[in-house]
């Protein structure tokens, strides 16, 4: 519980989550995607994305499209983690 307390711990556990789902997302693609409902082809395909599987898709979503933001991030974490913390 202590990691959602200080600033640094939230990045760090936030980096976390989208490097994780990224991966699992990579790994699996269809891992995110609802298959108990079908899809309503009147709403726009992000808007089928609700829940706790939805927020996972957002997050793999952001490591994919701002890949180089989140390395420079996790490396940035990781320095401050080693030499600063």
């Amino acid at each position: 519980m202590g990691g959602l307390f200080d600033f640094s711990s939230v990045m760090m556990n936030l980096l976390l989550l989208i490097c994780a789902c990224t991966y699992a997302r990579d790994l699996w693609p269809g891992v995110f995607d609802s298959r108990s409902k079908p899809r309503d082809p009147s709403k726009p395909v992000h808007h089928d994305r609700d829940g706790v599987l939805g927020f996972f898709w957002k997050l793999s979503r952001i490591g994919e499209r701002l890949s180089p933001y989140v390395g420079a991030a996790c490396l940035f974490m990781g320095l401050y983690v080693l030499f600063f913390k």
